[in-house]
C-alpha cells in the first residue's frame, strides 16, 4: 500500500502518532482554544478546515488498523493494534470530539455559516443531541464484541475431501453440477456453522443488551429509534421501511418463487433443496472467470476503461498504489469491503477471491465504492467526502449493472448472457432476503426482552414470509440460525435496508443507461462528485434518479427486470 497526503497538512504535525493519546491531547487543546476564540464566520470556516484535517487523519489511522486486522485476523500484533484503537483511542476521542461539537453548535457564527455547510450543520446538531458520555464505554464493548464475531467467523474452516477449506472456497462447490457433492459440501458447512451457533448467540445477546442500554441512556424508547437518529436518517422513517417490506412481499417474492419453480423444473428435482440454489439450472459447470487475482484486476481495468475512460483512470490509481487485498486465505476475515484512507483520499478494496464469478461481481461492486471516494475527493470537508449509505450503494450496485455488458472480457457471449441473467436473478433474490434481515432487526430491537427461542421463531416466520420454495426438511435448526451469517446484524445494526433503497436507484440507473449510456454515466459521476454535501433526495436527483422505494417505483422496475430475463434467455 503506497499512499501520501492528498493535500499537505496545515494544522497537524507530520510526525504525530495518532494512536498516542498523549500526543493527541495538545492537538485537541489547540482546537478547543481556537474554537473559543472564533468571532467571525470566516474564522469559523478556518477552524472547520483544521478540524476536518484532524478528523481525516484520525479516520485514516483507524481504517488502517481495521484493514490490517481483517487481512489477517490470526495475527496477534494486528489484533492488538486494532483493539488499542477500539479500547483506548476511540473512548478517549469521543468525549473530546463531542465537547468540540457542543461548543460549535452553540456559537452565534454557527447559525450564519453559508449554505455549503447546511448538511454538516444538520449532522453536528444531531450528533450533539444523541451523545451521552456514559455510552462511550458501552460502544467500546460493542466494538470488541463485533471483533469477536469477525474472529469466530474468520476462523471457520471445514475438512472436505481430505483438505482444510475456508467457507468462502466451500461456497464455490454449490455451483457444481454433481448434486450429491453439493449436498455433502452444504452439510459440511452447515454443521461447521452450527458448532459455533451458541457462541454467536452469546455474542449477540450481549450486543442486544448493550445496544438497548445505549438507546435508553440517549433518551430513546428503543434501539431502533436511536439508530435512525444516529444514522441521520432524516429522509425516511421506520414506517417507510415496513411499507418497503410489504411492497417487496407483494411485487418481488412471487417473482423469486416463480424463478425457483422454473429452476426446479429444469433441474428435474422435487423438492428443491438448499444445495440446488447455486448451481446453473441448465446443468452447466460453474463460470470460471479467472485463475489469478492479477487477471481479475487486469480484465476489470479493461472493462472500466471501455465503459468510460474516467473509470479506467480511477482504477489505475488502485493498481498503481497497490490498494487491494484480493486473495482468500486462512485467517482472513470473511466478505469484502471498500474502505477509504481519508487523508490520502484513496480507497482500499478487500475481498476473498477464489476464482468464482461472484468475485467479479464483488470487484465491480467495490470498485463502484472506490470511484465514489475518488470522485468526491475534492470536497472541502472530511464529512462531505463520504455520502449516506443509501447513495453509496447506488455507486456500487450501479457499477455492477453498468459494467455487465462488458463481461466479454471474462467470457464468451453465451456465458456473458448467463452471467447477466444470473446477476438479475440475484437482484430479485436479494430484495426478499434484505427485507427479512431488516424486518428481523425491527422486531429484535423493539422487543429487547425476547428469548433466543422467540428470536428463532421470529426468524422462521420471516423466512416463511420472504423465503423461497426450497425445502429445509431435516435442517430446521440450520434454517433458524441462517441470520448468523449476515455480519450486518452483528456489526452494523439496521445497516441493510440501505442496500434495498440503493438497488432501486441502481436499477433506475440501469434503465437510463440502456436508453443513453453516456448521459447516464455523466449523471452518475455528477452525483458521486457531490459526496455527502447534499441531502439524500438531492443526491439521487443529481444522478437522475428518484428517491422512492414504494410500489410506484418497485413495480415497473421488476417488470423491466423480468423482460430482460426473458430477452437474455432467448
Amino acid at each position: 500500500m503506497q499512499t501520501q497526503h492528498f493535500v499537505p497538512r496545515r494544522f497537524l504535525p507530520e510526525d504525530v502518532d495518532l494512536t498516542d493519546t498523549a500526543q493527541l491531547a495538545p492537538i485537541f487543546d489547540r482546537l478547543k482554544t481556537a474554537l473559543v476564540a472564533v468571532t467571525s464566520v470566516g474564522e469559523l470556516e478556518t477552524w472547520l478546515a483544521s478540524h476536518s484535517e484532524v478528523c481525516a487523519a484520525l479516520s485514516e489511522s483507524s481504517s488502517l488498523a481495521y484493514i490490517r486486522m481483517t487481512c489477517q485476523t490470526d495475527d496477534a500484533e494486528r489484533e492488538k493494534a486494532y483493539l488499542h484503537i477500539v479500547e483506548v483511542v476511540d473512548p478517549w476521542l469521543k468525549p473530546r470530539q463531542f465537547a468540540l461539537l457542543q461548543k460549535l453548535v452553540s456559537l452565534p457564527e454557527f447559525k450564519k455559516l453559508p449554505p455549503l455547510y447546511a448538511v454538516y450543520c444538520r449532522s453536528a446538531e444531531a450528533q450533539v443531541k444523541i451523545y451521552r458520555e456514559e455510552n462511550v464505554a458501552r460502544e467500546t464493548a460493542v466494538a470488541k464484541l463485533t471483533q469477536q464475531y469477525q474472529k469466530v467467523s474468520g476462523g471457520m474452516t471445514v475438512e472436505f475431501e481430505g483438505k482444510e477449506q475456508t467457507l468462502a472456497r466451500m461456497a464455490r462447490l454449490q455451483e457444481e453440477p454433481d448434486r450429491a457433492r453439493r449436498a455433502l459440501a452444504w452439510e459440511a458447512v452447515t454443521e461447521r456453522r452450527l458448532q459455533d451457533a451458541d457462541k454467536l448467540d452469546d455474542i449477540f445477546d450481549r450486543l442486544l443488551k448493550l445496544r438497548h442500554e445505549i438507546a435508553l441512556a440517549a433518551g430513546f424508547k428503543d434501539f431502533r429509534d436511536y439508530t435512525f437518529a444516529n444514522y441521520e436518517r432524516f429522509d425516511y422513517t421506520p414506517e417507510d421501511c415496513l411499507r418497503f417490506h410489504a411492497a417487496i412481499e407483494h411485487h418481488v417474492v412471487p417473482l423469486m418463487r416463480e424463478l425457483q419453480s422454473q429452476r426446479r423444473q429444469k433441474l428435474e428435482v422435487d423438492p428443491l433443496r438448499p444445495w440446488d440454489l447455486g448451481v446453473d439450472p441448465d446443468h452447466l459447470p460453474p463460470l470460471q472467470p479467472f485463475e489469478e487475482s492479477s487477471e481479475l484486476l487486469r480484465k476489470c481495468h479493461h472493462i472500466f476503461s471501455k465503459l468510460d475512460p474516467r473509470f479506467g483512470d480511477y482504477f489505475q490509481i488502485l493498481r498503481k498504489q497497490e490498494l487491494v487485498d484480493l486473495d482468500n486465505r486462512k485467517g482472513k476475515a470473511p466478505g469484502g469491503y471498500q474502505s477509504t484512507l481519508s487523508e490520502a483520499r484513496v480507497p482500499f478494496i478487500f475481498m476473498n477471491a477464489v476464482g468464482a464469478h461472484r468475485d467479479v461481481e464483488t470487484m465491480l461492486h467495490e470498485a463502484g465504492h472506490a470511484f465514489h471516494a475518488l470522485a468526491a475527493r475534492e470536497q472541502p470537508l472530511h464529512a462531505y467526502r463520504g455520502a449516506p449509505i443509501e447513495f453509496c450503494e447506488v455507486a456500487s450496485m450501479g457499477m455492477e449493472l453498468l459494467a455487465a455488458p462488458h463481461l466479454g472480457e471474462f467470457y464468451p457471449e453465451d456465458d456473458v448472457r448467463r452471467a447477466r441473467r444470473d446477476h438479475l436473478e440475484g437482484i430479485i433474490k436479494f430484495f426478499p432476503w434484505m427485507a427479512a434481515v431488516d424486518a428481523f432487526q425491527h422486531w429484535i430491537y423493539t422487543h429487547p426482552q425476547h428469548t433466543r427461542e422467540e428470536r428463532a421463531a421470529q426468524w422462521i416466520a420471516l423466512m416463511d414470509r420472504f423465503g423461497g420454495i426450497e425445502d429445509y426438511s431435516g435442517y430446521e435448526t440450520c434454517r433458524a440460525h441462517m441470520w448468523h451469517r449476515q455480519l450486518h446484524i452483528f456489526e452494523i445494526p439496521f445497516y441493510y435496508v440501505e442496500y434495498g433503497i440503493a438497488q432501486l436507484g441502481a436499477l433506475q440507473l440501469w434503465q437510463h443507461a440502456r436508453a443513453n449510456l453516456s448521459e447516464a454515466v455523466d449523471h452518475y459521476l455528477r452525483g458521486l462528485a457531490l459526496g455527502g454535501s447534499r441531502p439524500l433526495p438531492e443526491l439521487f436527483a443529481e444522478a437522475g434518479l428518484a428517491f422512492d422505494f414504494t410500489d410506484k417505483t418497485i413495480a415497473p422496475l421488476m417488470g423491466s427486470v423480468k423482460e430482460s430475463l426473458v430477452e437474455l434467455a432467448s
